[in-house]
């Protein structure tokens, strides 16, 4: 995702506001910083939980599934995604994609920042963890 978005790809990502699994959570969070750097916008959807993983890459193929994209989702817990090579469903994915904006406030360096000390000790314990989780 970095490496897209240094080569001038846009690249948004969605996190949910509620987690599945904190720790997890936490995890991704701590990464956060080296996205933002890179030029991704994050955004968090303030609906709930979401927990599909949707890609859409130049507006001519998708992705959809629940696999991380990790060694972890593909080997041991046996999740999936679907690659599809179709601009209409594309199109459709990336239109709910910017619907689902609607519904989201973005995240920035300067609001990661701004979480309590105890929540950043949090994020970087969990960043320990992540090759595990």
């Amino acid at each position: 995702l970095r490496m897209a978005a240094l080569s001038g790809v846009d690249v948004k990502i969605m996190f949910p506001c509620k987690p599945d699994h904190i720790f997890v959570y936490w995890a991704g969070y701590s990464y956060l910083e080296q996205l933002f750097d890179a030029g991704v916008r994050v955004f968090v959807w303030k609906e709930g939980f979401i927990h599909a993983k949707t890609i859409v890459v130049d507006d001519k193929c998708g992705s959809i599934g629940s696999a991380n994209w990790d060694i972890r989702s593909f080997k041991l817990n046996f999740e999936s995604n679907i690659i599809m090579y179709d601009e209409n469903v594309a199109k459709t994915m990336k239109d709910l994609f910017i619907k689902d904006l609607e519904s989201c406030e973005e995240l920035t360096q300067e609001k990661i920042d701004a979480l309590p000390f105890i929540t950043r000790i949090k994020l970087s314990i969990s960043r320990i963890f992540s090759p595990v989780l």
